[in-house]
């Protein structure tokens, strides 16, 4: 019987040690799984262009995605969340750049990584986003495109290859810059 009481603490106690040692590790990641870091620096980020990651997905207000429908048009993913203070600063910039642009054949994707519908739907409300949007609640699609943090955006170019990365927020001045340079290489 005792011998039985002490394999029973020892399989306990390291199985409760590593509970403990979780929980500590979700307190310190603030409940974001993967560590996902707020990119709060800003610039271009040098990428071999090539054939894009796969994207598809259930679009907010109904309907499915998938960015190879999108062939023929400059397309900027920008992955963001709702509670990324950097991406709530950029979010009426992005608004107000996607409405310039609408019509000269580019088109946003947002994909909201880790986040609650609820408080997406509020964010696009708030900044009266008109672009695609849909949340990547299990980070899929933000795993098959290697981002680190938020908010980070991936241009394609009217093949649907990756031809730029930005990581951070990013100002009107420059996505405008980036989208016209896109728009001439490929007119």
């Amino acid at each position: 019987m005792r011998n039985r009481a002490l394999v029973l603490i020892g399989i306990a106690l390291p199985i409760a040690a590593l509970v403990v040692l979780m929980a500590w590790a979700l307190a310190q990641t603030g409940g974001n799984p993967g560590g996902l870091g707020i990119n709060s620096m800003s610039g271009e980020v040098d990428i071999e262009p090539g054939v894009a990651p796969p994207l598809s997905m259930t679009l907010l207000g109904g309907g499915d995605l998938d960015v190879e429908d999108l062939r023929g048009k400059i397309v900027l993913v920008d992955f963001w969340s709702s509670w990324c203070p950097p991406c709530i600063a950029e979010a009426p910039d992005l608004s107000d750049i996607y409405r310039l642009y609408e019509d000269k054949d580019v088109e946003f994707v947002g994909v909201a990584i880790w986040d609650k519908e609820s408080d997406v739907n509020e964010h696009i409300d708030r900044f009266n986003i008109t672009y695609l949007n849909g949340i990547d609640s299990q980070g899929k699609i933000a795993i098959g495109y290697g981002v680190r943090g938020v908010p980070e955006k991936f241009f394609l170019d009217r093949e649907g290859r990756l031809v730029k990365k930005y990581v951070g927020p990013i100002s009107s001045e420059t996505l405008q810059a980036m989208l016209d340079n896109l728009l001439t290489q490929s007119g």
